[in-house]
């Protein structure tokens, strides 16, 4: 027999050089949903996009990658 399962949805974020993980609030949600979620909490993401997902270890990985440069 055949078994589907989902696997989970893991979404990373790099803030201020500090690599974040952040978990799944609602598998339900569209990635671009949780990144507004979470933009409440991490400003840096209000001018994020969401990247492609990618699996690793048994979870579905995004990254949200912040759309600002570096003032130099």
């Amino acid at each position: 027999m055949l078994v589907a399962t989902q696997l989970e949805r893991v979404f990373l974020l790099k803030d201020k050089g500090q690599h974040i993980t952040l978990y799944d609030p609602n598998p339900q949600w569209s990635p671009q949903a949780v990144l507004n979620f979470y933009a409440n909490t991490y400003p840096i993401l209000t001018t994020a996009k969401v990247s492609t997902p990618k699996i690793k270890a048994d979870t579905v990985q995004y990254k949200f990658e912040t759309l600002m440069g570096t003032k130099g």
